[in-house]
């Protein structure tokens, strides 16, 4: 089963509660389904993983870990799913997220400025500055975008895993029947 490969991965919630910086939580990371790879645990945690990996900036992983002990879905495997938002995919998500939201709001693509800035010998100290303005820029047409493209990433994601976690299950019974069956 797939829950014996990742157990070898995730550390023991016994280890994580008593983590000197998570030890004041204590009582949040109580709930079983916070640690538990089961299904519904699992389907959930990359559901709420997609929601917290469309949140711009550094925050994707707390997003994803608050989002889980909201929903009491499996914490590592939502903070681990934020991770579909890396430096290659990031652009082709705004650009969508852009688009679904200029289909809701009536407002047209080309409004969208390109982001300048001299990267062969700009001032580093200014790029998080200018790209932070250029976010401002998209405006509620990247927000309302963003919200609609992570509930469908969320909901897809969930479906995916449930059915992925069905099919492995009955081949594995199958696999089982026939090692069973007298020859």
């Amino acid at each position: 089963m797939p829950r014996k490969h990742f157990r070898k991965y995730l550390p023991d919630h016994h280890s994580v509660r008593s983590h000197r910086h998570l030890r004041h939580f204590g009582p949040l990371l109580k709930h079983p389904n916070l640690w538990h790879l089961n299904r519904h645990s699992v389907a959930g945690g990359v559901a709420a993983g997609m929601i917290a990996g469309l949140i711009p900036g550094p925050v994707q992983m707390l997003a994803g870990a608050i989002l889980a002990i909201i929903f009491r879905v499996n914490l590592p495997v939502a903070m681990v799913t934020t991770w579909y938002t890396n430096p290659i995919t990031w652009g082709p998500l705004i650009v969508v997220a852009y688009a679904i939201g200029s289909l809701i709001t009536g407002e047209p693509m080309g409004k969208v400025t390109e982001f300048e800035f001299d990267w062969r010998g700009g001032d580093w100290h200014l790029f998080l500055p200018r790209l932070y303005e250029w976010f401002l820029g998209l405006g509620e047409t990247y927000l309302i975008g963003s919200v609609i493209l992570g509930l469908v990433l969320a909901v897809l994601g969930y479906a995916a895993v449930q059915v992925a976690w069905r099919l492995y299950l009955l081949a594995y019974l199958k696999r089982r029947r026939q090692r069973r069956k007298p020859v």
